[in-house]
């Protein structure tokens, strides 16, 4: 599945995202030099409506058109063909960022495919690794490290001070490229922003010129680090809205501007049906079933058991179904 070339193709510095499809034949891996041998490896459209990656990269590569970059680029332009239809993933694609090594994924053509970049980029002996994500919700700017390693924190916190540390869900990029080289994930907000564009071509710029990545810690001050320790998913039966009263469950309005905020216990985010009560699916780090560990019905509402913090919530149904409601965090302190 994989196309490998050496060269930018030129019609790619000014293609529209939808036009992909007719440009590359699938998912394509860049290699371009520059005056540091050791690449910058970059993945955008791993999830194929989430374009500010791609064209943030598409706007630094014209500021290069013709001068030397000052690091090796390894550019990976992920699902091209639902990057044509603005989707997340096509119905018969699994999601491109759940199918890395350690997913739980079988044997399909897209988990070799995936195993095939962490084995070229490891030949390659990436410098560091760079992820490029939107979200729909509202969210700060953030970054995402699956290891709390200094090196991590540095490349992290050169996008934001707010830094996620999480290791589910499984599969996905920055976890599989941890064990090659430092590996971020960047959040940039919703598709489609202007400031989000500017934001991530400034940061792989910045991460181009970087020629080492210190060891030292992050001084405190200069970084937010929060765990995710739970994802929430609403289970396929349940049926939900977020102003419908004729639901399984009616959420907040608005639920997506709690993101990142501490919502203390008792904080009401939804109500119940006249049905039987509906479960929301909440699961740890391991796993385990957790519900009841930061969730209750008081009669109809849904209520928290304990101060929490929630990232990533949406209001986009497909999402919901596709991925998750959100995830719950908790703050923590850098060793």
């Amino acid at each position: 599945m994989l196309k490998i070339i050496e060269n930018l193709p030129p019609e790619l510095l000014d293609v529209a995202v939808e036009g992909l499809p007719g440009l590359l034949d699938g998912p394509t891996l860049i290699h371009l030099p520059g005056r540091e041998p050791a690449p910058l490896f970059v993945s955008v459209l791993l999830h194929g409506n989430e374009s500010t990656g791609f064209y943030a990269v598409q706007a630094l590569l014209r500021d290069y058109r013709s001068r030397e970059l000052p690091r090796a680029l390894s550019l990976f332009i992920g699902n091209v063909a639902a990057a044509g239809e603005g989707r997340r993933y096509l119905d018969s694609q699994p999601d491109y960022n759940r199918a890395w090594p350690g997913t739980e994924f079988g044997d399909l053509p897209e988990v070799r495919m995936m195993q095939q970049l962490v084995d070229i980029m490891t030949a390659r002996q990436a410098f560091a690794s760079v992820d490029l994500h939107n979200n729909t919700g509202i969210n700060p700017h953030y970054a995402c490290i699956n290891r709390v390693d200094n090196r991590f924190l540095h490349l992290a916190a050169l996008f934001s001070r707010t830094v996620v540390y999480f290791i589910r869900p499984l599969g996905v990029q920055s976890m599989a490229m941890s064990g090659v080289c430092p590996a971020v994930t960047i959040e940039c907000g919703k598709p489609g922003q202007k400031y989000g564009t500017e934001h991530a071509r400034e940061y792989i710029d910045a991460c181009l010129h970087l020629h080492e990545l210190p060891e030292h810690p992050v001084a405190s001050h200069d970084v937010d680090l929060f765990h995710t320790v739970a994802i929430v998913k609403i289970p396929p039966e349940v049926s939900f809205s977020f102003g419908n009263v004729d639901v399984d469950l009616r959420l907040v309005e608005g639920l997506d501007h709690l993101n990142f905020r501490e919502l203390p216990a008792e904080t009401v985010l939804g109500w119940r049906g006249s049905g039987a009560e509906p479960r929301l699916s909440v699961h740890d780090d391991n796993g385990m079933e957790v519900f009841e560990h930061y969730f209750r019905f008081n009669g109809e509402a849904l209520l928290t058991v304990r101060p929490l913090m929630p990232s990533m919530f949406t209001l986009d149904e497909t999402i919901i179904r596709q991925d998750c409601l959100g995830y719950l965090m908790e703050r923590l302190l850098p060793e």
